[in-house]
């Protein structure tokens, strides 16, 4: 069993979600799958191992200071495949 990564949420209100996490090395978030679309921002390099549905592994490397978009509906278990990371994700709630 892996250790978990630490998850500090740092705004969440009716419009957004915001959360750093925080790796060490081979630490992980746990499958998970997300209820929104979400922006995620690398503070440090991030070099990530991904455990996708259906048994498959990828490995990516997001440099410090780049961001991506995902749509809502990704699954997935992130692992931090280098000697610590950490990222700030924003998760895009609907309007009420």
């Amino acid at each position: 069993m892996r250790q978990q990564c630490t998850a500090t949420v740092l705004v969440d209100d009716d419009r957004v979600r915001v959360t750093r996490f925080d790796f060490t090395s081979g630490a992980e978030t746990g499958w998970h799958r997300h209820g929104h679309d979400y922006v995620i921002t690398a503070i440090t390099d991030c070099p990530m191992l991904l455990e996708e549905p259906g048994g498959g592994t990828r490995r990516v490397l997001v440099p410090a200071g780049s961001a991506y978009r995902r749509a809502e509906g990704v699954e997935h278990n992130v692992i931090c495949d280098g000697p610590g990371m950490s990222f700030v994700e924003v998760e895009l709630k609907q309007r009420a």
